[in-house]
C-alpha cells in the first residue's frame, strides 16, 4: 500500500531544473542561492505580462537550495501550481530577475538565469623596477584586471578572489597583482564572489557567496641569467594570513570599548554642562553622531531619574548623563555603529593583517558577519554566537520591547525582548572588578565618610586634611551620599564577580562569602591562553618559522565555553549598572577640586585625570603601592580580551586561522595585560615554562601577599 502511494506521489508532482551561467564566458555560477515561491494563478499571469511585480509573502515561501559545480540545482517532487524563482545574487542585473514557472503533473521544467556580465580581462607587465615591457618574462610583475561593464550596478555585491601566490590592488577591487615564478605557459584561476540578498522576506539565509570562475593564461620566457657580484642582502617576511569576517566584529569591539574610555567620558560630560550644542567637527563621522544621540537620550531619562531628597538636581543631572553615554556607546549593533574605515584599516596594517576584501569593516560586519536569526526578517540580524541561542529556543516568542506589550494579550508575557537580541551591551564586568581591587571605590567611600564627619578609624589620615576645597561640589557630593542605598553593594559586586570569573575581593567587608556558583576554572582557563599566547608571538616574529595557532585556538574555546556558562543571573545588567557608578565616582574625583583637597602629584604624567586622586589616597591610606595606572590598563585591556572571546562563535570554530588573526589583531591588549598583571600581581604570564601548569591564585590573594610584604619592608 505504501510503495503505490508513493509511485502515485511521484507521478502526479513535478521537478524544476535551474541553471545559473554567464552566457559569454560559457561558465557556471557555482554556490549560488535559488528559491521557490507559491503563486497563484492571477499572480502569476501578471509576473509573466510583466504587468507588476510581485513581493510573495512569508509563507509562500517553499524551499531553497545552492548551485553546484556545474551552475545547476534541481528541485524535484514539486507539487503542480506555478512557482516564481528566485536568484539571491546580482539582483540589479536584467539576467538574474525572478521567473515563473508552471510545474506540469510528472514533468521537468527549465529555468536558467544568463547573467550576462560580459566578464573581460586585460594584462600589463613590468619588470622588478616597474619599467613596461611588452614581453613577459620569469621575475616580472604582472597586473590582470578583471572589467564588468554593469560594475557600478554591483557596487558593494562583488568581490575578487585572487589566485594563490597573488594579492589584490589596492584602490581597485577587481585587480590583482603577482610575479612570474617560472618560464612556460602560465595559467592563474580566480574567482568573482557575490554576495547573498535576501530578496523577499522569509527565505533562510545561506549567507553563501555564489562564485564565478575564470583564468588567466600567458606565456613567459625565460629570463637571460645575468652574473651577480658584490654583498647581497636577503630579508624573510612574516607569515601571510587571509582576512576573515570577525575582523571587523573585533574592530567593532575595539571602537566601541575605546568611545567607553573615561576620557571620551569627560568629553562628553565637559560639552554637556559647558553648554555646547554640537560636537567638535574633528571628531569622526560616528562620535558626532553618537555625542547626539546621548545628548538626546540623556534629556529623556532626567525626567524619570527622580531622587527622594532635596538639592540633588546637579547629581540628578550627572546620573542621568553617565546612564545615557553608557547605553549609547556599549554595543556594536547600535543604530550609529562603531566603525572609521580610514582608522580601522590602518590599525589591520599595523598588526600584519589583510584588508577585508568584501568591502570596509562596516560592510563586511553588516554583509557577511551577522546572520538573520530564526522567525525574522532581514533588519532582525544579530551575531553568530547570538543566533545560535536563538535556535535552542525557537519555542519561545520574540517581543519587540518591555514598553510594547499589552497587559490584555497574556501570550506576550513571556517571550525574548528583540533589542536584547539585536543590540546587546557589549560589557564586561572584569572592567569594574580590577577598578576595585584598584581601589577607586574605596577612595571614594573614603572620601564620603570625611564629608559626612565621620572618622573611619582612630589614626584615619583624612582627618587632619581641610575640606573646605570641596565645597564647590557641595551639591554633587550631598546627592551622591545620598543616593547611596540605590547604588550596588560591595558585596553585591564581589558575588557577581565570582559567577562570571571566580574572582573575588579581599576584605572585612566582604568575609565569609558562600557562593552558589562560581567560575571556580575561569582564571586557570584564561591564564594559560595568554601564555600559549606569549608562545604564539615569539614563533610568529621569527621569520624562518610558521607559528602554530591551533594550541590558542583550543584555548579560546574552553575560556569561551567557561564564560558562556556564567552568562545568566545578572549578566546584563549588572555590568552596566556597575560601570555607571564607577564613572561617575571618577568623574567626581577628576574634577579639579579635588586636586586642592588630596596631597597630588603633579609632574606624575598619568593618562587620566582621577589616577593621581587615587593613589594619592593610596599613599595616605598605606594601601599597596602598585600605581592604579597598571590596574585600569588590565581593566581596559581585559575587557576588550574577553568580549571578542565571550562573543565570538568559537564553538563552532575548526580551522586554526580565525585563532591566527585574532592573536595578531589583539596583540597589544594581551602583552598590555600581561605586563600590567606582573606590574601588580608579580607574576609573569608571559614566560615559557617546561611546567604546564599555570599559577591559578586569585589575584586578590597575590596583592594581600604583597602588601604584607610591603608593611614588613616599609
Amino acid at each position: 500500500m505504501s510503495k503505490q502511494a508513493s509511485s502515485s506521489n511521484t507521478t502526479v508532482n513535478g521537478s524544476i531544473r535551474v541553471c545559473v551561467f554567464d552566457s559569454p564566458s560559457k561558465a557556471p555560477l557555482e554556490n549560488a542561492t535559488v528559491s521557490l515561491w507559491s503563486l497563484t494563478e492571477d499572480q502569476a499571469e501578471t509576473q509573466k505580462n510583466g504587468q507588476s511585480t510581485y513581493r510573495p509573502e512569508e509563507n509562500n515561501f517553499v524551499i531553497s537550495d545552492v548551485t553546484g559545480y556545474d551552475g545547476r540545482v534541481q528541485f524535484d517532487n514539486l507539487k503542480p501550481m506555478h512557482y516564481l524563482v528566485v536568484l539571491h545574487h546580482l539582483q540589479p542585473l536584467d539576467g538574474a530577475k525572478p521567473h515563473c514557472v508552471k510545474v506540469l503533473p510528472g514533468s521537468m521544467h527549465d529555468a536558467c538565469f544568463d547573467l550576462k556580465l560580459n566578464v573581460q580581462e586585460s594584462q600589463k607587465f613590468a619588470l622588478d623596477d616597474c619599467r613596461p615591457t611588452g614581453c613577459p618574462r620569469e621575475g616580472d610583475i604582472y597586473e590582470s584586471t578583471i572589467e564588468i561593464p554593469n560594475f557600478k550596478q554591483l557596487a558593494g555585491q562583488v568581490a575578487l578572489e585572487p589566485p594563490l601566490n597573488t594579492h589584490l590592488v589596492q584602490g581597485d577591487p577587481l585587480a590583482y597583482r603577482g610575479v612570474i615564478g617560472r618560464a612556460g605557459p602560465q595559467v592563474h584561476h580566480w574567482k568573482l564572489l557575490f554576495i547573498y540578498q535576501q530578496v523577499f522576506d522569509g527565505a533562510p539565509s545561506t549567507g553563501a557567496r555564489a562564485a564565478l570562475g575564470g583564468a588567466t593564461s600567458f606565456d613567459a620566457n625565460a629570463r637571460t641569467p645575468q652574473p651577480v657580484s658584490g654583498n647581497l642582502g636577503v630579508a624573510l617576511s612574516r607569515t601571510s594570513t587571509a582576512s576573515t569576517a570577525d575582523l571587523s566584529f573585533w574592530q567593532g569591539i575595539l571602537n566601541s570599548t575605546e568611545q567607553m574610555s573615561f576620557n571620551n567620558y569627560l568629553r562628553f560630560m565637559n560639552m554637556l554642562f559647558c553648554g555646547e550644542n554640537d560636537p567638535p567637527p574633528d571628531l569622526p563621522l560616528f562620535e558626532q553622531q553618537r555625542f547626539r544621540e546621548k545628548r538626546a537620550f540623556g534629556q529623556n531619562l532626567k525626567s524619570k531619574r527622580l531622587l527622594p531628597f532635596t538639592d540633588s538636581d546637579a547629581y540628578r543631572a550627572v546620573k542621568a548623563a553617565t546612564e545615557a553615554f553608557v547605553m549609547i556607546n556599549c554595543g556594536v549593533l547600535a543604530r550609529t555603529q562603531p566603525f572609521d574605515d580610514t582608522r580601522d584599516n590602518a590599525y589591520l596594517q599595523r598588526r600584519d593583517l589583510p584588508l577585508p576584501a568584501g568591502g570596509s569593516p562596516a560592510q563586511v560586519f553588516n554583509n557577511e558577519y551577522l546572520v538573520s536569526f530564526l522567525g525574522s526578517g532581514e533588519a532582525d540580524r544579530t551575531l553568530p554566537y547570538l543566533a545560535v541561542i536563538r535556535s535552542k529556543l525557537p519555542d519561545i516568542s520574540i517581543k519587540l520591547n518591555s514598553l510594547d506589550i499589552d497587559p490584555d494579550q497574556v501570550g506576550q508575557c513571556t517571550g525574548i525582548l528583540q533589542d536584547k537580541l539585536t543590540n546587546p551591551c557589549l560589557l564586561e564586568l572584569i572592567w569594574s572588578y580590577w577598578h576595585e581591587e584598584g581601589m577607586l571605590v574605596q577612595t571614594m567611600n573614603a572620601i564620603t565618610r570625611r564629608f559626612q564627619n565621620v572618622r573611619s578609624s582612630q589614626r584615619d589620615p583624612l582627618v587632619n586634611l581641610e575640606i573646605d576645597p570641596l565645597r564647590p561640589l557641595n551639591n554633587v557630593l550631598w546627592g551622591f551620599v545620598q543616593d547611596e542605598q540605590h547604588r550596588l553593594s560591595v558585596v553585591r559586586r564581589n558575588y557577581e564577580y565570582d559567577h562570571h570569573y571566580g574572582l573575588r575581593l579581599e576584605g572585612r567587608a566582604v568575609q565569609r562569602m558562600l557562593s552558589a556558583d562560581s567560575r571556580s576554572r575561569f582564571i586557570e582557563a584564561f591564564h594559560n591562553l595568554l601564555r600559549m599566547a606569549a608562545v604564539f608571538f615569539k614563533q610568529d616574529d621569527d621569520t624562518t618559522v610558521k607559528a602554530d595557532a591551533f594550541p590558542v585556538l583550543n584555548a579560546l574555546k574552553e575560556v569561551h565555553l567557561i564564560l558562556s556558562q556564567g552568562a545568566h543571573n545578572q549578566f546584563g545588567d549588572l555590568p552596566s549598572t556597575a560601570r555607571i557608578e564607577m564613572l561617575m565616582e571618577q568623574w567626581l574625583l577628576a574634577r579639579p577640586e579635588f586636586r586642592e583637597f588630596l596631597p597630588t602629584r603633579l609632574m606624575t604624567a598619568y593618562p587620566e585625570p582621577w589616577m593621581d586622586r587615587v593613589d594619592a589616597m593610596k599613599k595616605l591610606q598605606g594601601w599597596s603601592d602598585a600605581s592604579v595606572l597598571h590596574f585600569r590598563n588590565l581593566a581596559i585591556f581585559g575587557e576588550q580580551i574577553l568580549l571578542s572571546i565571550r562573543w565570538g562563535h568559537w564553538s563552532d570554530v575548526q580551522e586554526p586561522l580565525q585563532a591566527f588573526n585574532w592573536l595578531r589583531f589583539f596583540r597589544p591588549q594581551i602583552q598590555g595585560y600581561s605586563h600590567a598583571y606582573r606590574a601588580v600581581t608579580g607574576v609573569d604570564l608571559s614566560i615559557e615554562t617546561t611546567d604546564t601548569k599555570v599559577d591559578a591564585t586569585l589575584p586578590s590573594v597575590l596583592l594581600q601577599r604583597r602588601l604584607a610584604l610591603q608593611a614588613r619592608t616599609a
